[in-house]
Formats: C-alpha cells, structure tokens, sequence
C-alpha cells in the first residue's frame, strides 16, 4: 500500500502543482478549497488515507475552522455525496475524483447554504448543541473581589517597576564582591 500511496501523492502534486487552493498537509492528508475566500459559500474538504486505502474509503472531514460559517446540514451533504463516490472508487485511486467531483456538484450541493453571513445573530448550531450552563456563584464573586492595597504598597510597587511596568534588568542579581565579603573568600595555605 505504501507504494500506492507514494504515486498518487507524486501524481496529486504534479497534477495539483501551482494551485493554490490545494494544500498537502502530510504524506497521507489532503486539502482542497473551493470558492473565494471570504465568500459566505467557500468552504474546505480535507481527505485522509488510512493504511488500507484504496481499498477502504478515505476519510473525509469538514471539520476545519475555516469552515465556521457553512450550515451543518451542508456539510452533511457533502460529506454523504463524497462517500458514496469514495464506495463507488474503492480499490482505485480516488482523491483527485473526488476533488474533481466536487468541483462539478458544489453548486448542487450549496443550495442551503446562505448567500450572505448571518452578521449580530448567533449561530444556531452553536446555541442548539448547549443545553445547559451552570454558574459557581462564589467563582463569581470572587472574581469580582480585588485585593486592595495601600497608598505605600501600591507607591513601592511603582518604585520596583519601569515606565512599563517590568522591573529593571538586574534586580535579582548577586553583586558578587559584596557577597564573598560576607562569606569570606578560600584560603590557600601554601
């Protein structure tokens, strides 16, 4: 499988060489992006191979952060129509099929996905998967409790500290001569 593995990943970078929207993440996972970044239906599909492939389906994952915006029922079709032609391939070569699959249906396969950024709501997948939020009431108070200093500790703590709040090289240095004084230096009795 191994050797498999090296000629395809040599042909997916020839083939895929000087596109930027290809992106070799190791030896054995491949992204690829689709769209205009910053339009609301670009989106990322990365394909890994496990050490059985081809003869097991890739996986295939949208789970990137890049893909943040696209609605999880968009995502789940993609994911479902990149599996069924990895079944359709399996003992073949199948990555840039599938790439180029995609690159054919996306537009059938976006039609949920809303033109425009859903800019000042929440998502809703978000709020919908968080069921529950408990709150220690003493972690909050706590939290608003601030130690409170005096004029002289907060006066002492400027004197210690630049204009930038850091303390000055050196303030936790030795002076060596002042220390040997107090312990005396060796005796060499010659």
């Amino acid at each position: 499988m191994q050797e498999e593995h090296a000629e395809e990943r040599e042909v997916l970078q020839s083939i895929y060489e000087g596109d930027n929207n290809f992106c070799m993440i190791n030896d054995t996972t491949f992204q690829y992006k689709y769209g205009q970044t910053g339009d609301n239906k670009s989106f990322l599909v990365e394909i890994g191979w496990g050490p059985q492939y081809p003869s097991v389906a890739p996986t295939i994952s949208l789970d990137v952060f890049y893909n943040k915006h696209i609605v999880a029922s968009v995502k789940e079709k993609i994911t479902m129509g990149l599996q069924e032609q990895a079944e359709a391939n399996l003992g073949m070569s199948m990555t840039f099929t599938l790439f180029e699959w995609l690159k054919e249906a996306k537009d059938e396969l976006l039609e949920e996905q809303p033109t425009e950024a859903l800019v000042g709501n929440p998502v809703n997948e978000i709020t919908t998967d968080v069921a529950q939020i408990v709150l220690n009431d003493d972690s909050i108070e706590a939290s608003k409790k601030k130690e409170q200093l005096t004029k002289a500790q907060k006066r002492r703590m400027w004197d210690r500290q630049n204009a930038h709040g850091e303390r000055p090289r050196g303030y936790n240095w030795v002076d060596i001569v002042k220390h040997l004084s107090q312990t005396g230096g060796s005796k060499n009795d010659g």
